[in-house]
């Protein structure tokens, strides 16, 4: 057989044919080390414990043997840049068998090869090993050992090297190795088979092959409706709590390092600062690989006595005390606590703070967990939440990890700690997701700490303020409830002065429009105010200086439709007393466009008056089927009563989406005028025409 090299790219031999529809991206597992360090027998293991059915096995060095016309002894006689043809051939080949049968590969391969006296090692891994490989597993052998199976192996030739260049030659193959890892997001974990038992690194190849961001998603949901099936309580609102910066001011997985490193001076102070600012950022892959980290620093028993000294150095803010201690006694509010972090940390600290029966934590840190916790991970639980249970939900945070939960939660509130050791770049997140839609609030824990961005654009809620602490128990009073929420003032006096130009006959045109401007001025003054909320805003007072002034949350992001033609001027009213909210009239539903509600979180649909509530019912529909998140209210001068009482058409439609209705008078006349008797007509001086 010819021993001369063949061009890869040509060689029928080295380019197996895989239909293009077949292929798919296959889990490639490489099993590392130096040479000598047991990697085939490792793979020899594998292949009796894992099922071939789902795994096929290679060693690089036969499948380089299998592709290179003659063979080994062929390629190593070959060039450097022909070496690496065909290492890249191999990898390739390897790739595109696993894809096309739907196998996960397990590869035993060299990263570097480093002869004793050489300066430095060279490296045999290529750029498309970089690509195909979804993990490494590296074997930290003691060099010793490998010294002595090197010097006792009689089946293979292997040059004499110390054990002194053997750990220079491992040391310098992990530091590589895991840094090359982070930069083409492959998931690294350095093992000791001398403490790692073979099923311990089955399960761990098992997990490798089927945990997706599905799979670690489904989990997730898995372990939250776990946790409500087993809580009998009848539950309206669940507070959804981020940990660290949250619940307690420090960083509990810092904390965790800093106390391993002094265990255990060979441990790095914050090894995980290197994952997150690596490439991988904070992506699924990120928070996978602080998993395998913690796997391969960490035993059992030595993880859990570090996690116990964690929970030792904190303590839940008071607030949260206060809040959870409540939770604890009430029978609609649920709390749990999804963390980024480690979820034995939070039971531990939970159960010191007698929370533990009451606040359940959902969270990851060790394979067995089953999932880890991303920022996308927090949001869906949320949805799950509102989705699967109805449950009203309120969000806490601190970082950019939260903002997704934030946004996607009902109510929102952002947690401000000092500020040496808040998020640095929360700010600019913030800002960002406000602008694009977020409602949120923040609360200053301590109180005296100064807000994030501004308190405009943020508004402050107070955890001492006992309105705001009923707020989280009262349940939701919006459109997520199921339910008709009415608010009328019938029988208040002023409302009595306000109806009368409005009943009167003898009024019309521009002195009834007026009249009905007073009224939905009134409303939104008296009723909308406190139905929504106001929020501070900063302003000149007369005297020259600076002072507070109030308007209503989110005002900017609230849009008034009037019901044409007969809301239009109760309407101007509502505008008037919110005049920075948006104004587009509407005849039919669909004039309101799904552009009109781009960053809306309040509809306010105005009609001077309900009678049977089928048109005020068809406007709430489409404004929800255009956007499901935005809170509807409806405002009117006069609701007839048979359309709010059980069988009426806003009755009905109330309990089947929620519904709040803000009115001057419900009436019990069931009359409905027509020419001069009728709303429009008399408002715009048009009663000599009849219907």
């Amino acid at each position: 057989m010819s021993t001369s090299p063949v061009n890869p790219e040509t060689s029928q031999r080295s380019r197996p044919q895989t239909p293009v529809s077949s292929l798919w991206e296959p889990v490639i597992i490489g099993i590392y080390g130096v040479s000598g360090c047991g990697k085939s027998y490792l793979l020899n293991q594998l292949k009796r414990e894992l099922s071939p059915e789902t795994f096929k096995f290679y060693e690089g060095s036969e499948v380089i043997n299998s592709l290179v016309p003659g063979g080994l002894s062929a390629f190593k006689k070959f060039k450097e840049s022909e070496k690496e043809a065909y290492r890249q051939l191999s990898i390739n080949y390897i790739s595109q068998s696993c894809s096309s049968t739907g196998h996960a590969g397990v590869v035993a391969g060299h990263f570097m090869f480093w002869e004793e006296g050489e300066e430095t090692g060279r490296i045999a891994c290529t750029q498309n090993d970089l690509k195909v490989y979804t993990h490494i597993v590296y074997l930290n052998i003691n060099p010793q050992t490998i010294f002595r199976r090197r010097v006792d192996d009689t089946e293979r030739a292997r040059p004499l090297v110390s054990a002194e260049h053997l750990h220079k030659w491992q040391e310098a193959e992990k530091i590589q190795l895991r840094q090359l890892c982070y930069e083409n997001g492959i998931l690294f974990l350095s093992i000791s088979p001398e403490s790692w038992l073979l099923s311990r690194v089955s399960t761990l190849i098992r997990d490798f092959q089927f945990h997706t961001t599905n799979m670690n998603l489904s989990r997730a949901k898995d372990k939250l409706d776990n946790i409500l099936a087993n809580d009998r309580r009848q539950l309206h609102t669940m507070l959804v709590l981020d940990a660290d910066r949250t619940l307690v001011a420090e960083d509990t997985g810092k904390l965790f390092w800093e106390i391993a490193s002094r265990r255990n001076p060979e441990v790095a102070n914050d090894p995980l600062k290197t994952i997150f600012s690596s490439k991988l950022g904070y992506s699924y892959s990120a928070f996978r690989q602080a998993v395998l980290l913690y796997e391969e620093s960490f035993g059992h028993n030595t993880f859990d006595h570090i996690c116990e000294g964690v929970a030792e150095l904190v303590t839940l803010q008071p607030e949260f005390i206060s809040v959870l201690q409540r939770v604890k006694e009430d029978d609609h509010v649920g709390a749990i606590v999804v963390t980024c972090g480690l979820q034995r940390i939070w039971d531990k600290i939970l159960q010191r703070a007698g929370l533990s029966g009451a606040v359940k934590v959902i969270g990851g840190g060790r394979i067995a967990d089953g999932f880890i916790i991303t920022p996308e991970v927090k949001a869906s639980l949320v949805s799950h939440l509102q989705s699967a249970y109805g449950l009203h939900t309120w969000a806490f945070g601190d970082s950019p990890l939260d903002l997704a939960m934030l946004n996607r939660a009902d109510k929102a509130v952002v947690i401000v700690g000092e500020e040496r050791s808040r998020s640095k770049t929360m700010d600019a997140a913030l800002l960002e997701a406000i602008d694009n839609g977020l409602q949120a609030h923040q609360a200053l824990l301590p109180g005296n700490v100064p807000p994030r961005l501004d308190t405009i654009k943020l508004p402050l809620v107070d955890f001492h303020d006992p309105e705001f602490i009923d707020s989280l128990f009262s349940g939701p009073l919006n459109n997520n409830s199921r339910e008709l929420h009415l608010i009328h003032a019938t029988e208040k006096r002023s409302v009595k002065l306000l109806m009368t130009p409005m009943r009167d006959a003898v009024v019309a045109g521009y002195n009834l429009r007026e009249a009905h401007q007073n009224a939905g001025w009134y409303l939104a003054i008296e009723f909308l105010s406190e139905l929504v909320g106001v929020e501070e805003y900063p302003t000149e007072h007369v005297q020259g200086n600076k002072t507070s002034g109030h308007r209503l949350s989110h005002e900017e992001n609230t849009l008034i439709v009037p019901l044409m033609r007969g809301g239009e001027p109760m309407a101007f009213g509502v505008s008037r007393a919110i005049p920075l909210a948006r104004f587009v009239h509407a005849k039919d539903p669909e004039d309101i466009k799904v552009e009109h509600l781009h960053k809306i979180c309040n509809v306010v649909l105005v009609d001077s008056v309900i009678n049977n509530g089928g048109t005020i019912v068809g406007f709430a529909r489409h404004v929800r089927k255009l956007s499901g998140g935005v809170r509807v209210v409806v405002m009117a001068g006069v609701v007839q009563k048979k359309s709010i009482s059980p069988g009426g058409q806003v009755s009905e439609y109330a309990r089947e989406a929620g519904l709040e209705l803000i009115a001057l008078r419900v009436s019990d006349n069931k009359y409905t005028g027509s020419g001069g008797t009728d709303t429009g007509n008399r408002l715009f001086n048009t009663t000599h025409i009849l219907r």
